[in-house]
């Protein structure tokens, strides 16, 4: 029996079964950066101050060919990421020494790769996640840290974990989060299953922890900015669940700035036998499960 012919795109998905063209390897990173002074993960036409654009351009030297990468998921502007996973096709043979030390040799300071990995035809970064982790840091006290001013969100009000915890808990499951996307959304549907989300303190430091097989445009931070307003006493902890009923944007209030948002984990099935990462950023340096 022939076996089945597929177009062959660069970078896309492979159906099972298939395999990639004679000669091209797909070679999975996990990177981390600090989104500070960059413009968000995704290339654009006019501003070469992305992480895309940053690795895209520092791979293509290590590999004397042009490289386009695909990511497990897109962060804005100011956003951080100790848990991003990419992936590209090359031509190429180079040995992981060379996609690890070599391409962060030719990046600036934050932009890092921690590991690399030649993975079969069928993985992709972003469709064969299974769950995705983004953690977002508020710094309670009353003055701004100058250390941390951009890396974290800064509330002078103290926030009561136990209200906040309160009101999380409407939002576990699969719901309609239409109340929790930015406007200029693009994906097809507003459902999504949140998995998980804790909250924990580490001295002056609240972490939310939160997990999902996929994540709406600014839902993290939209959720964040509401039980923020929940843990400051301005709103009863059941208002989040009046908020996700609504399906309405304009119920949820404020969007959490962006400097406290961090892509921590991606996952994906063990058959791809990827590295198992710990959860960042330094600034939280154990689990979140012992942290109370």
């Amino acid at each position: 029996m022939m076996s089945k012919i597929y177009e062959y795109k660069p970078n896309g998905e492979v159906p099972a079964g298939e395999s990639l063209p004679e000669g091209v390897r797909r070679i999975a990173l996990g990177v981390e950066y600090c989104g500070t002074r960059l413009r968000g993960f995704q290339k654009q036409r006019h501003d070469r101050l992305t992480v895309q654009e940053t690795l895209e351009n520092a791979l293509s030297k290590v590999a004397a060919e042009p490289v386009t990468l695909v990511c497990a998921g897109r962060t804005d502007a100011g956003v951080h990421a100790t848990g991003q996973v990419i992936h590209f096709d090359t031509r190429v043979q180079r040995p992981t020494k060379a996609w690890i030390q070599g391409v962060n040799t030719g990046m600036p300071f934050d932009v890092r790769v921690h590991w690399a990995r030649e993975v079969p035809a069928q993985f992709h970064a972003r469709f064969s996640a299974r769950n995705r982790t983004y953690r977002y840091l508020i710094h309670s006290a009353p003055t701004r840290s100058a250390q941390a001013a951009s890396e974290v969100t800064w509330t002078e009000r103290d926030l009561d974990l136990d209200r906040m915890r309160a009101g999380a808990r409407h939002l576990i499951g699969e719901h309609d989060f239409s109340s929790f996307r930015a406007s200029q959304c693009q994906a097809r549907s507003p459902v999504r299953r949140l998995t998980r989300l804790d909250i924990g303190r580490v001295g002056q430091l609240i972490v939310l922890e939160v997990s999902a097989t996929a994540f709406l445009h600014h839902m993290v931070r939209n959720i964040a900015g509401v039980l923020m307003a929940v843990g400051r006493g301005d709103r009863a902890p059941g208002w989040v669940g009046e908020v996700l009923a609504a399906k309405d944007r304009t119920a949820a209030g404020v969007t959490a700035p962006p400097h406290g948002l961090y892509l921590v984990d991606v996952q994906y099935p063990e058959e791809f036998e990827l590295p198992v990462v710990t959860p960042g950023p330094l600034l939280v340096p154990v689990p979140l499960a012992s942290i109370r």
